[in-house]
């Protein structure tokens, strides 16, 4: 089963969008040292449910997308297609981290799909 284990929030000013989450929900935000500007965002202690996500610079549409954590994403993204959703960002490694891709439903919800592999480049 695939469950929902990171969010992604995404502001024309990233940076400027810290300190709201940090006085507000006291989330801690880690720069990633990675191929393009994003940071690590972590909710809360690892031993209380929730899940941690990211910020970035925003790209598109304001929208907050959750990804969900697949074993195969090239046949997720068949299953997708298959099923009435649309691929709207196609599969890209992330060096170090896996396979990612998103996503939006027959109803138009965005969502992100990772395969977890840390030999991606």
């Amino acid at each position: 089963m695939a469950r929902v284990n990171h969010f992604d929030i995404s502001g024309d000013n990233p940076e400027q969008l810290i300190p709201f989450y940090q006085k507000v929900f006291q989330w801690s935000f880690e720069k990633w040292e990675g191929s393009f500007e994003y940071w690590m965002v972590k909710t809360g202690p690892d031993n209380v449910p929730g899940i941690n996500g990211g910020l970035s610079k925003r790209e598109k549409d304001n929208i907050v997308v959750d990804t969900i954590e697949v074993e195969n994403i090239d046949q997720t993204i068949e299953e997708i297609k298959a099923n009435g959703g649309n691929i709207t960002m196609e599969k890209m490694s992330i060096p170090g981290v896996g396979w990612f891709a998103q996503f939006e439903d027959p109803e138009k919800n965005y969502f992100g799909i990772m395969q977890p592999d840390s030999t991606a480049k």
